[in-house]
């Protein structure tokens, strides 16, 4: 699957009063716009910009571009005053998520400002006609307020629309589950008609004969070419015959992955218990591969979780599937791990390969990846299960560790991740727990806290940020 570029209908706003008592005036906020387009696009967003918006017929006709254009949000930005109730039906009529940017011209409007100023800095009191207004419809919105040449104004801005491209993807997702779930798991556990009713979410389920097929199907050439570029871009500590068995297999799983068009997966490791048929080792290598082409991904059947790791990692670029693992009391933080994938786009050094015995027996012995994660902020998501076929999105910034050389030299063999969350681990834990959070995870590197709660209430989720105030 192909990421797709998050893309945003900019809709700017304005008053027609203006055009017919000062048409002089429109021309001054050309440049204005430009400078919103430019920030927005050097953020990775594509930016769809409708022409200036006064009146209902203006605004209907805008909406209605952008979505037959397919953008993944509207973004509002009032240039002037423009009254609310000439955007209000239009607004309320899309289902596209609408992001209100409350930003203005200048910087500066203190008390030595030129009254000739006001014209160009008044938008404000428009985003309030139109933000009540909103309310009042009860129709969802995000707004995000800061001058236009605040990076991290604009920064926040982006990751918004970066939240409704990673909302449309997740109520978009078709997740393969290959083998059957692990027996006795229930957190994650959710019938495929809720999935798919609730969340959108398209849930299938293989055997190993249909991987078998496709690994048959691999050709010799296409490993050659797979371990050879593993030799250029990782670190790799394996065997030419250990390398080559997981990639073949590797290279089936894909095949399987990209015929179906699915956006994440899910493989039991239990299934791989028979060294005699082609599936005959855990495919860790290429599941952390897949994960670092935005293909979502869960241990253990788990196909929610693997949609949502699927969709952030589509939209907001490095995040991995986890799992806490161990709780480092003494030294407040969090150990993140699992058996052998993690994305390597998260990744802080060159990511290592190498063979790794494979603890259920009954298979060969599998490559994996592994590497110490990028230490800095970085946020720990969880989709949780609720009563009543109800979800929640638990979201939790934390600070990422920095290894150093205390790092036992065995851990060097581990998927591994220490992370601090906000107060104390013990009060974490609990009100974890408390809200319902499953033993699979998400971590989305960066200060994205506030884009991923977005992305939870466009998605109609209930969201839960810890710690709780």
């Amino acid at each position: 699957m192909t990421s797709k570029q998050p893309r945003v209908g900019l809709l700017p706003c304005y008053l027609k009063l203006y055009d017919d008592l000062l048409p002089e005036c429109r021309a001054g906020f050309d440049g204005f716009v430009e400078r919103i387009e430019a920030a927005l696009e050097s953020r990775g967003i594509a930016v769809q910009t409708t022409p200036v918006c006064r009146v209902a017929e203006e605004f209907a006709a805008a909406v209605c571009g952008c979505e037959q254009a397919g953008v993944d949000a509207l973004m509002t930005v009032h240039l002037a005053y423009s009254p609310s109730l000439e955007l209000i039906d239009a607004a309320c009529a899309t289902g596209l998520p609408i992001i209100l940017l409350d930003t203005t011209m200048d910087a500066d409007f203190g008390i030595g400002v030129s009254p000739e100023r006001i014209m160009y800095n008044h938008g404000v009191h428009g985003v309030m006609d139109f933000a009540s207004m909103l309310r009042r419809r009860q129709r969802p919105f995000e707004i995000v307020a800061g001058h236009v040449d605040d990076a991290a104004m604009m920064t926040a801005a982006a990751d918004l629309v970066r939240a409704a491209r990673a909302s449309a993807d997740l109520r978009g997702s078709r997740v393969l589950r290959v083998g059957e779930a692990f027996a006795g798991m229930g957190d994650f556990a959710v019938e495929e008609t809720v999935l798919a009713g609730r969340l959108g979410i398209e849930a299938r389920e293989t055997g190993l004969d249909a991987l078998d097929a496709a690994i048959q199907a691999v050709s010799e050439e296409e490993v050659a070419r797979e371990v050879a570029a593993d030799r250029e871009r990782y670190a790799c500590d394996i065997s030419v015959e250990a390398h080559e068995r997981s990639v073949r297999v590797g290279l089936g799983l894909r095949r399987l992955l990209d015929e179906g068009g699915y956006g994440g997966f899910s493989v039991n490791f239990q299934a791989f218990d028979r060294t005699d048929r082609p599936a005959n080792t855990m495919p860790f290598l290429e599941i952390s591969k897949a994960m670092g082409r935005g293909i979502g991904y869960a241990g253990e059947g788990d196909v929610l979780t693997a949609s949502l790791v699927g969709a952030l990692a589509r939209a907001f670029g490095a995040a991995t599937f986890t799992e806490i693992f161990c709780a480092d009391w003494a030294g407040n933080a969090l150990f993140l791990s699992h058996m052998g994938e993690i994305s390597p786009t998260v990744a802080g050094d060159v990511p290592r390969i190498f063979a790794k015995p494979f603890f259920s027996g009954g298979s060969l012995d599998p490559a994996i990846l592994t590497c110490a994660v990028q230490p800095g902020p970085a946020v720990f998501v969880n989709l949780a299960p609720g009563p009543d076929d109800t979800f929640s999105l638990l979201v939790a910034p934390v600070e990422v560790l920095a290894e150093d050389a205390s790092l036992d030299p065995a851990m060097r063999d581990v998927v591994r991740a220490w992370v601090r969350p906000a107060g104390k681990v013990a009060e974490f834990l609990e009100a974890y727990s408390r809200a319902g959070g499953t033993h699979h995870s998400a971590l989305v590197l960066g200060d994205r806290a506030d884009a991923l709660a977005a992305f939870g209430r466009m998605s109609g989720l209930e969201v839960v940020r810890l710690p709780q105030s």
